[in-house]
């Protein structure tokens, strides 16, 4: 049984608790939970409980999920630039989290400038994605937000963040990161069709 979607809405019940309770008995018990949830993720994790429960309380106002910025950038033969992730060793596409006062378009630039050493301009919206919490996918519910991107200068250079860049047909890639498989399938019917429009075979 796959329990990190419960602990995410529980971990998020209690933060959110704890940020707008009005007495202190509704404090204690949105505290409780938290403790709760923090030994569950200490359990799962094998970390220390109270290490576990001072991150969960590190994040300020509302608890929402987290966004990130992808980047679907293809070569003429239509593979796609895959970023060999070091910390998982899985294959995904450039990408990160948004930084604060910074909009979907800025971060899926900086990012692919970080991970591949390439300057890219995003061309169209592929897909807003839904990532619930799975031990596959990640412990915690987030949402991407893809771009189709052409480069605009740079050159491939492997980050600190990589183990190995390429460009990969979409049937080879040995084994993806998270939902990626998804976003890159998206992405690629979406090349497939703007190469037609353009009098691309």
């Amino acid at each position: 049984m796959n329990l990190l979607p419960l602990l995410d809405e529980l971990r998020t019940i209690a933060r959110n608790g704890l940020t707008y309770a009005q007495n202190e008995y509704d404090r204690q018990r949105y505290e409780r939970l938290l403790e709760l949830t923090s030994q569950e993720y200490a359990d799962y994790l094998d970390l220390p409980a109270g290490l576990v429960k001072e991150r969960l309380q590190a994040e300020l106002g509302y608890i929402t999920p987290k966004v990130g910025a992808d980047a679907a950038i293809f070569d003429e033969e239509g593979r796609i630039l895959l970023h060999l992730r070091a910390d998982d060793q899985r294959w995904c596409l450039p990408c990160g989290w948004l930084e604060p006062n910074e909009s979907p378009q800025e971060a899926v630039v900086r990012e692919t400038w970080e991970e591949t050493g390439l300057r890219v301009r995003p061309v169209e919206l592929v897909g807003v994605f839904t990532r619930r919490a799975d031990p596959g996918g990640g412990l915690f519910s987030m949402v991407a937000v893809c771009f189709l991107c052409e480069m605009t200068g740079g050159e491939l250079t492997l980050s600190h963040e990589g183990l190995d860049l390429r460009y990969w047909p979409l049937d080879e890639v040995p084994l993806w990161h998270g939902n990626h498989a998804v976003y890159a399938q998206a992405a690629h019917t979406l090349w497939q069709k703007r190469m037609r429009q353009s009098g691309h075979s």
